[in-house]
């Protein structure tokens, strides 16, 4: 009797179609939300918590169709999801306080802290003259990609640090050549991600005892890192996208702690040539330094301190030349952030 109740209904909404001129699609021909998400780097270890929640499904279990692209540069990140080339993204904060402040209709937000503390450092060696100590970096050759975030701070750091640069060289280098540059001893030093440059360099056969490690949020520099980007038409538009792509994130992300061998394995997925045993410490070390810090294992992943945020903004008008054109809360948009305890970073499991 309720099968045949049902079949009647179905085929009178089916000729009432009909009639009316219209077609009935079943609810599974709807397609996902499609979103592209820009990384700020290659696929390396840190990528491994965006990677694993789109192999794991954590996206698709959203409603959403998520494609991942290599970037160029954690500054270069931002103008493609403020164009709209991309949907979301992943680059400096910092940066987008400087796009923003230049411009404040530019299309861009902060929704989620992946670096809560940043990983911006100058990594010397020893041989060369550099220590751990800033000012050992006076007299010297260092080399900058211009998109670096890293090379971004350096007016604030070396003021902060109490660095006298006047008898300090900057050389503009590219990307692909900046380890090879320091291995080679072209330049006594570099900006960078210091877990990007520290095992670049042992790539290049440098050993550790032989690299200065120089961070610097160890010296004076409280800004925040790296953070899911996304373009505010986009989020306008499809909020639930996006609270969806953070929901998953953070899974992703949890995975990639807990079982950071896994995390690589997706990674080494996009890019065979890379060796797994770096990128499982380049993983470890972002992890350690960058991810899961004091504050994060307190209060979760993604959000962060309004008061250190707008703190920080005094800081890059030095750094960066702010006017103060915006505000903290102009720059992150915390509303979209999944409820604090599915943010929360598990334990790494005990090895076997």
């Amino acid at each position: 009797m309720f099968t045949r109740r049902l079949f009647s209904k179905t085929a009178a909404l089916a000729a009432l179609s009909m009639f009316a001129g219209i077609s009935v699609a079943p609810i599974a021909a709807f397609a996902d939300t499609p979103i592209k998400f820009t990384l700020d780097w290659k696929f390396e270890g840190p990528s491994a918590g965006f990677l694993l929640a789109l192999d794991k499904g954590y996206f698709k279990a959203e409603g959403l169709d998520v494609t991942i692209d290599s970037g160029n540069g954690s500054v270069e990140a931002i103008p493609r999801v403020a164009t709209g080339a991309y949907q979301m993204g992943f680059g400096d904060i910092n940066s987008v306080m400087k796009f923003l402040d230049e411009d404040p209709t530019q299309k861009v937000k902060a929704v989620y802290m992946v670096y809560e503390r940043p990983t911006f450092a100058v990594v010397g060696r020893k041989s060369l003259g550099v220590t751990e100590d800033p000012k050992s970096l006076e007299g010297k050759k260092l080399g900058a990609p211009p998109p670096d975030g890293a090379f971004a701070q350096w007016k604030a750091f070396k003021e902060v640090a109490k660095i006298d640069d006047s008898k300090i060289t900057i050389q503009s280098i590219g990307f692909p050549v900046r380890e090879p540059m320091l291995a080679k001893g072209d330049v006594d030093a570099v900006f960078g991600f210091a877990f990007s440059v520290i095992l670049n360099l042992k790539a290049q056969g440098i050993s550790d005892d032989d690299i200065a490690t120089i961070l610097m949020a160890e010296h004076g520099l409280n800004l925040y890192g790296n953070a899911v980007l996304v373009n505010t038409d986009f989020a306008k538009e499809n909020p639930q996208a996006v609270k969806g792509f953070l929901k998953a994130l953070a899974k992703g992300f949890a995975d990639a702690v807990k079982n950071p061998e896994e995390g690589v394995a997706a990674v080494l997925k996009r890019n065979e040539t890379l060796n797994p045993d770096i990128e499982l410490q380049r993983l470890n070390m972002a992890n350690s330094m960058n991810i899961k810090t004091p504050y994060v294992i307190e209060n979760g992943m993604g959000g962060v301190d309004p008061a250190r945020l707008a703190a920080s903004m005094e800081t890059l008008k030095v750094s960066i030349g702010l006017k103060g054109n915006v505000k903290a809360e102009q720059v992150f948009d915390a509303s979209y952030l999944p409820p604090k305890e599915e943010r929360m970073l598990p334990l790494r499991r005990p090895r076997a």
